[in-house]
C-alpha cells in the first residue's frame, strides 16, 4: 500500500479540469483517480465502440468528444494512447492549434519520456511523462489497484514536483527516471510484466495436456512463492533442473515439448541459456554440470531430440 496519506479533499473544490484522449484502459482510470482526489473530469475522447462504453462506465456524465475539444475544456489533458501514435497525435494537435499555453500535458506511454511532447511544448504546454508501472483491465478495479502502483516519472526539473504530486494524489508512488533511459525502464517492465504472462500461459497449456485439471490452482501457490523469492533474493532464488544442472532432465523436458508443444520449445531453450548463465555467475550451477547442460541446450537448438552425451 502507498505510504503516503492522501489528503481529505472533499470540501474542496476542485482544482484542475481533466481532459482524456485515448479511451483505452489506462485513460478513464487516471481520470477517475484524479477525480477522487478532488480534480474535474470534463471531456474524454474515444474512437472504438469499446473505449466510448469504457468511457461512460468510468467517467459517468463527462461528454464524450474530439481530441481538439477535450484540450480546450482541459486544463490537464491525459494523452493515453498507444506508443506508436503518440508521435503523430502530439505533432497534429500542435499543428491545428487545439494545444493552450500553460496547459498540462501528460503522456502515460512507458517508452517515452517528455521529448515526444515538445511540439507541444514549443505552442506553450507544460509537458509531463507519468506511466504506471501497472497493467490495467479496463475496469474499476484498476482505481483501486493505483494505492501504492509505482510510476515512471520524466519532466523538466521545473516540473518535477508538479508530475510526482499528481502521482502521489492518485495513491500512487513517483519513481525518477531519466529521458535517456526511458526505453531500458520500458524494456525492463515489459520483460518482466508481458513475458511473465505468456510464460504463465504457456504452462497452463502443458498442465491441462499432462491431464491437470486446476492448472490455475496448481500453478498458483507456486508462481507467488517464486515471484516472492525473486523480489526478495533475486538469483539467489533460482531453483528447478537449469539451476542443478540436472542435464537428463531439461533434455527429457525438451523432447516432450517438441512431441506435445513445439511452438514452446524455443522459449524453454532460451530461458533455460538464460538461467543457466546467472546460476553459473552465481556460483549456483557447477562448473562440471553446466557442460552437459549446454551441450543439451545445444542440441536443442539443432533440433535433436535424444539424451546421447549426458552423463545424468
Amino acid at each position: 500500500m502507498s505510504t503516503v496519506q492522501q489528503p481529505d479533499l472533499s470540501d474542496r473544490p476542485a482544482r484542475l479540469t481533466v481532459g482524456v484522449v485515448g479511451a483505452g484502459r489506462v485513460g478513464p482510470a487516471l481520470a477517475a483517480s484524479l477525480q477522487l482526489a478532488g480534480h474535474r473530469p470534463v471531456a474524454v475522447s474515444g474512437v472504438s465502440d469499446a473505449s466510448r462504453r469504457r468511457a461512460e462506465a468510468m467517467l459517468p456524465d463527462v461528454p464524450l468528444t474530439a481530441p481538439a475539444d477535450v484540450l480546450q475544456r482541459a486544463d490537464l489533458v491525459l494523452l493515453t494512447v498507444p506508443d506508436d501514435a503518440l508521435p503523430g497525435l502530439v505533432a497534429g494537435l500542435a499543428e491545428t492549434g487545439a494545444v493552450r499555453p500553460g496547459q498540462l500535458l501528460v503522456h502515460t506511454s512507458g517508452r517515452y519520456g517528455t521529448q515526444v511532447l515538445d511540439p507541444a511544448l514549443r505552442a506553450g504546454a507544460l509537458p509531463l511523462a507519468l506511466h504506471p508501472a501497472m497493467t490495467f483491465t479496463g475496469t474499476p478495479v484498476d482505481v483501486q489497484r493505483l494505492a501504492g502502483c509505482s510510476f515512471g516519472v520524466t519532466a523538466p526539473e521545473e516540473l518535477r514536483l508538479a508530475a510526482e504530486a499528481l502521482v502521489i494524489e492518485m495513491g500512487g508512488e513517483p519513481e525518477w527516471i531519466l529521458e535517456e533511459n526511458r526505453p531500458l525502464y520500458h524494456a525492463a517492465l515489459a520483460l518482466g510484466a508481458n513475458h511473465l504472462v505468456t510464460l504463465v500461459a504457456q504452462s497452463m497449456e502443458l498442465l491441462r495436456t499432462a491431464g491437470v485439471e486446476a492448472p490455475d490452482r496448481m500453478l498458483g501457490p507456486l508462481l507467488g512463492a517464486a515471484l516472492d523469492n525473486a523480489l526478495r533474493s533475486g538469483d539467489a532464488a533460482l531453483t528447478g533442473p537449469v539451476a542443478r544442472g540436472d542435464a537428463g532432465t531439461v533434455a527429457a523436458h525438451v523432447t516432450e515439448l517438441r512431441r506435445h508443444a513445439p511452438q514452446a520449445v524455443d522459449g524453454y531453450l532460451a530461458m533455460a541459456r538464460a538461467t543457466a548463465d546467472r546460476a553459473l555467475a552465481q556460483g549456483l550451477l557447477k562448473p562440471e554440470l553446466a557442460e552437459d547442460l549446454l551441450g543439451v541446450l545445444a542440441r536443442g537448438t539443432n533440433g535433436t531430440h535424444g539424451t546421447e552425451g549426458t552423463t545424468r
